[in-house]
């Protein structure tokens, strides 16, 4: 029994890809779901938030002092737990998705609004709470990619499935 590696390799390599084309975005739903779920829930436990000490006063900036942090943290606290459920539930995905960048608008609203605490030098050196934030790109873009696939898209696991896609 002579294997070949190569063709052995393009076999395996074959099978990943069909399977993460597969299961890809629902894994990417879960695991957002999951995140969203966990700092939120977080939120709602006075001191137990890493976030708390920036999402309180942004709050408190974006509502010109109406909302109080005591208040908002709450709201914001439900708001992304709702988000991580919606993760789970595909019927809902087209409002989950627009609830997640409303929030993320308010998310990086400290870059603008509280420089001083996002950067340890603008514009490159973030501190924690900058690269806390900054993160959230992933998020964004990940939910791009679930939106995709909200009208039926689906990702592709071979090259002439996927012509002029990226291009």
């Amino acid at each position: 029994m002579n294997i070949n590696p190569i063709k052995y390799f393009d076999q395996v390599d074959q099978a990943v890809t069909k399977w993460m084309a597969r299961n890809g975005i629902l894994l990417l739903r879960i695991s957002i779901g999951l995140i969203f779920i966990w700092f939120g829930a977080l939120k709602l436990f006075p001191g137990a938030s890493p976030a708390e000490e920036l999402a309180g006063p942004t709050i408190e900036i974006l509502s010109f002092g109406l909302v109080s942090a005591q208040i908002g943290l709450p709201i914001l606290a439900v708001w992304e737990c709702l988000i991580g459920i919606g993760m789970f539930y595909f019927r809902f995905m087209r409002v989950t998705i627009l609830l997640l960048y409303v929030q993320m608008v308010g998310t990086f609203s400290p870059v603008i609004l509280m420089p001083d605490v996002v950067f340890a030098s603008v514009p490159l050196v973030l501190t924690m709470e900058g690269q806390y934030i900054v993160k959230n790109v992933v998020v964004i873009a990940s939910a791009l990619v679930i939106g995709a696939t909200v009208r039926g898209g689906q990702l592709k696991a071979d090259a002439e499935e996927n012509q002029g896609v990226g291009s």
